[in-house]
């Protein structure tokens, strides 16, 4: 069954659950991608080298924009964008990367620095320049205290010489070489002006065009990397000038062209001058990299829409991947037995949970007014990119697992979401680096736990009871949280390094918990907006599994707390199997609220009955006619 997305309320179970995940605006958000990537120019091609796939992936981008009616209005929307990531990334991880990159992290931190408007954009609208972003460098990451690429102020000349001092300043990773046509990036570098240091900021600079690297810039191809392939590139620059106007400024600078940057102890406002006082280097390095967050929120999306489609394709292959029954019974779909369907049904609760709190995320970030909601929700957006990505990858190594030797061929689609998920969790911030700093701002606030946590010895509650399952998955938060505090106190204060490593491995539990406490109310969020029906049903059977066995994962401190007695503890599994049998019972319908577009399944042959014929040869004796008649 493929899902309609009409303009009418929906009435069925899979159309109200699809509604859930997509949101109500969902033909808006999604209708176009859809659409799009149901046509033939974005169906699964046969076998192909990577250089061809690499290739094939920029000529997509290139369609992909000349169906837009503004790209400049796509890179301004982080819904879309997101969008984008959740349906493009289980056709072509290669696509989502470039088209990442050049809408979000280039086109979209170009727009952001140029409110009135008065830059030309139209070679990147129009790609005949292809855009994209170098920030990390090679023995520095993206830590802009220690990066090392300069932009020095040529007074003379009124513009920036941009150099690379050596090898370690190198720009890692960016996609850089000419494949796929003519590229400018925007590349973050210290700006130097008559000695003084002001801080990293961004600058446009023209790279390549359809052959090679333009003077001064030097480009070459990393080793390949595991997964779709991208042109990742090492990059630097010998002393290559810019003019004035390369550096991006933000709206509380002056742009004025032919005027001197402030000096030191000169005046900081004036046409053209570099403004830098306390805290203004930090302040307008992070306006610098501010495309990260709804790149982060695109990762997510890209994320649970990678493992919704990895899980569609294995409900579906289990359900006609026949085996043979027992003591002579006919055969049987691999679906029917426990060891099968179980862990689909575990991912089917983990798939629904990750793609609400995707859609919660999204909506807080959008919903922020004021720099204490955005840092906030900025948190959230960070906690949930490596939450979703993380549970992605257990998501899509299951399904593939389920699907047995036929997922490792590549013409089967699972391949590629194995590996294109690790990109996931490494791109837009490692997902360690997010949760230490998470774990580290949640620590230092006045009250990092205490979410609505039962007290000690009060009476346990029903476990059936969705409230109470709420409570105590806020409460493993708050009891991680209370032992990272612990550890570090235990820690010599003079050591911060070692109240850190200390505290850390607790902190980093705590906000895992975190995570999971915002999915489970992204569930209660979304099951509040079903009317009564077997839509709430379902639904409701995933949120419960989803809490019954991450409660079950935390048992013994949940009982050592005194908020379970030992015999829910002791019923936490049965609980989880009854649990499972409802929502195997139902794992087709609520695959096929995913609204995969039949086409995309189409391309992938174990998504239907008729896989085998994939590998049938046709000049094989048993297709000879004249052997059949014999």
């Amino acid at each position: 069954m493929t899902v309609t997305l009409t303009d009418t309320a929906p009435d069925s179970t899979t159309e109200q659950l699809t509604g859930v995940l997509l949101g109500p605006d969902l033909r808006r958000e999604h209708g176009f991608w859809r659409r799009l990537i149901s046509t033939e120019p974005f169906r699964r091609p046969p076998g192909g080298t990577p250089e061809e796939r690499l290739e094939l992936a920029y000529e997509r981008l290139r369609i992909l924009n000349r169906s837009l009616d503004s790209g400049a209005r796509l890179a301004s929307d982080p819904r879309a964008l997101a969008a984008l990531h959740a349906w493009l990334g289980p056709v072509d991880p290669a696509l989502t990367t470039v088209a990442g990159i050049h809408y979000n992290l280039f086109l979209g931190s170009l727009l952001d620095h140029d409110r009135a408007g008065l830059r030309d954009l139209s070679d990147y609208l129009s790609m005949r320049r292809i855009g994209t972003f170098l920030c990390t460098e090679v023995a520095h990451g993206n830590n802009a205290a220690a990066m090392e690429t300069t932009a020095t102020h040529d007074r003379e000349r009124d513009g920036f010489v941009l150099h690379t001092p050596n090898a370690g300043a190198q720009k890692f990773m960016p996609n850089t070489s000419p494949a796929g046509g003519a590229k400018s990036g925007l590349v973050a570098a210290r700006l130097v002006a008559d000695g003084a240091d002001h801080g990293v900021r961004l600058f446009l600079v023209p790279l390549t065009d359809e052959v090679r690297a333009l003077p001064g810039v030097r480009v070459r191809r990393l080793p390949a990397r595991m997964g779709s392939p991208v042109d990742h590139c090492l990059t630097s620059f010998d002393r290559l000038f810019v003019p004035r106007d390369a550096l991006l400024e933000s709206a509380d600078e002056t742009g004025g062209q032919g005027e001197s940057p402030a000096g030191p102890g000169e005046p900081t406002t004036g046409p053209g001058r570099f403004r830098t006082g306390p805290g203004d280097r930090r302040r307008r390095f992070l306006t610098s990299i501010g495309r990260v967050t709804p790149g982060r929120i695109a990762m997510s999306a890209c994320a649970a829409g990678s493992a919704r489609a990895a899980l569609a394709v294995a409900v579906r292959y289990g359900g006609h991947r026949m085996i043979s029954g027992s003591r002579g019974m006919p055969p049987v779909p691999v679906n029917a037995y426990r060891t099968h369907h179980g862990p689909l049904a575990s991912a089917m609760a983990t798939v629904f949970a990750m793609t609400l709190l995707s859609r919660r995320v999204q909506e807080r970030w959008d919903a922020c007014t004021d720099e204490a909601g955005r840092t906030e929700a900025g948190r959230l957006v960070d906690v949930a990119k490596a939450w979703i990505t993380w549970r992605a990858r257990e998501v899509i190594v299951e399904s593939r697992e389920r699907c047995g030797a036929q997922a490792l061929l590549e013409n089967n689609g699972m391949t590629e979401l194995v590996t294109g998920v690790e990109g996931a969790i490494t791109a837009e911030g490692d997902n360690i680096a997010l949760y230490a700093k998470a774990a580290a701002d949640m620590l230092l606030a006045p009250e990092p736990g205490r979410h609505g946590r039962p007290e000690p010895g009060s009476r346990p509650g029903d476990l059936a009871d969705p409230a109470v399952l709420g409570e105590l998955l806020a409460a493993v938060q708050d009891i991680w949280f209370a032992r990272a505090g612990e550890r570090a106190l235990r820690a010599s204060p003079a050591d911060t390094t070692g109240q850190w490593n200390a505290a850390s491995g607790a902190g980093l539990r705590g906000v895992e918990a975190y995570a999971y406490h915002q999915a489970f109310q992204a569930f209660s969020e979304a099951h509040a907006t079903l009317p009564e029906g077997a839509a709430r049903d379902r639904l409701g059977e995933l949120q419960r599994l989803f809490a019954v066995e991450w409660v079950a994962r935390n048992g013994g401190d949940l009982l050592a707390s005194g908020l379970l007695t030992a015999e829910q503890v002791d019923a936490l599994p049965g609980a989880a199997e009854e649990l499972i049998a409802a929502v195997a019972a139902h794992a087709p319908e609520l695959a096929d609220a995913f609204a995969l577009p039949e086409e995309l399944l189409a391309d992938w042959p174990i998504a239907g009955p008729g896989y085998a014929d994939a590998y049938d040869d046709p000049t094989a004796p048993w297709n000879d006619p004249r052997e059949n008649a014999r």
